[in-house]
C-alpha cells in the first residue's frame, strides 16, 4: 500500500482587513486597502524556520511560537499602516519591547492573577492545595473564554474574526484539493485543527492538569513555578496540536479535539466573498514566493 503523502503544514493569521499566510519558506500578507484595492506584501521567512531547533520535539514549539508572535505583530503593524497610510515600521528593539509588554500583560492576567486567587482561596476558604490549583485552572479557563467572547462583540474585532474564518476556509479548501475561488472556498469549514485558538485552549487545559499535581507552595514559589512552566506547557501544547492534526483519520482523535474546534467558533465569523478573495490572494502569493526562493 502506498503511503499517503503529507501536505505542507501551512498556517496563517487574520490581520486588520486582511490575512497573513505562512508557508515553509515565505510569508505573505494581503490586505484590503481603504480604496478597496488588495495590497500584498511578501518576504522570506527567517532562518529560524530552517534551523535544527525547529526539528527538536517540545523545544520546537517554544522556538516557533516566539518567532510566530513577532511575525504576527509585524503583520498587524503592516495592516494597520495600510489602513492609515502611514509608513511606520515595528521592528528591532521597538518590536521586541512591544512584544515583551504584550506578553507581560497576558502572563499577568492569565497565569499570575489566577495563581494568586488560588493561593488566597487556600488560605481564606481553608481548601487544600489540590482544590486551590483546580480553582486556579478553572479561573484561567474562564478568563480565556470570557476575554475572547467579550472582544468578539466589538465590531472591528468581529471583522478580524471574519478574516480569521477566511484564512481557515482557504487552507481547508487547499488541503481538500479544491479550486481556490471565493465561491468554492466559501463552502469549506470555519474550523481547522492547527488553529492558534486550539493551541491556547490546549495550553490552558494542560495547565489545569499540570498545576493540580503541585503540592502546597508559598505564594512566591507558586508564582515562579507558573512562569517557569509556561515554556513547558507551550512545548506540550504544540506537540499535541501537531500530533492530533496528523491523525485525524482516527475517530477517537476527532472526538478528542471537539472542544478545540468548538472554541474556534468564538474567534471566527463567516467571511464575505470579498474577504475570501483577500485570503486566497495571500495564500497564492505565499505559494508563488516559495517557488521562487532558493534557500
Amino acid at each position: 500500500m502506498m503511503e499517503k503523502l503529507r501536505m505542507p503544514a501551512y498556517g496563517g493569521q487574520a490581520v486588520i482587513e486582511g490575512v497573513m499566510m505562512r508557508g515553509q519558506k515565505a510569508v505573505a500578507i494581503a490586505m484590503r486597502a481603504p480604496d478597496q484595492q488588495i495590497v500584498v506584501h511578501s518576504e522570506p521567512l527567517g532562518a529560524i524556520y530552517r534551523s535544527v531547533w525547529v526539528k527538536i520535539p517540545f523545544l520546537r514549539g517554544v522556538v516557533t511560537l516566539w518567532d510566530a508572535l513577532s511575525l504576527g505583530m509585524r503583520a498587524l503593524t503592516t495592516s494597520a499602516n495600510t489602513q492609515s497610510g502611514e509608513e511606520e515600521k515595528l521592528e528591532g528593539v521597538s518590536l521586541y519591547l512591544t512584544l515583551g509588554l504584550s506578553l507581560t500583560i497576558a502572563i499577568g492576567l492569565f497565569f499570575l492573577a489566577p495563581a494568586l486567587v488560588g493561593q488566597l482561596s487556600e488560605r481564606y476558604l481553608q481548601i487544600n492545595a489540590w482544590w486551590g490549583n483546580l480553582l486556579e485552572g478553572l479561573i484561567r479557563l474562564g478568563l480565556l473564554v470570557g476575554y475572547i467572547w467579550v472582544i468578539g462583540r466589538l465590531p472591528d474585532i468581529a471583522r478580524v474574526f471574519a478574516y480569521h474564518g477566511a484564512e481557515h476556509k482557504t487552507i481547508n479548501a487547499y488541503e481538500a484539493g479544491a479550486e481556490l475561488t471565493p465561491e468554492v472556498v466559501a463552502g469549506y469549514s470555519l474550523e481547522h485543527p492547527r488553529c492558534g485558538t486550539s493551541f491556547l485552549l490546549t495550553l490552558v487545559v494542560m495547565s489545569v492538569l499540570l498545576f493540580s499535581l503541585f503540592g502546597p507552595l508559598p505564594i512566591f514559589w507558586r508564582l515562579i513555578s507558573r512562569l517557569l512552566m509556561i515554556p513547558v506547557l507551550a512545548g506540550l501544547a504544540y506537540e499535541y496540536i501537531r500530533w492530533t492534526a496528523n491523525h485525524l483519520d482516527w475517530g477517537w482523535v476527532r472526538w478528542l479535539i471537539k472542544p478545540n474546534l468548538a472554541l474556534q467558533h468564538l474567534t471566527t465569523r463567516e467571511p464575505g466573498l470579498d474577504m475570501l478573495e483577500v485570503a486566497i490572494r495571500a495564500f497564492q502569493t505565499m505559494r508563488d514566493k516559495e517557488e521562487t526562493l532558493v534557500l
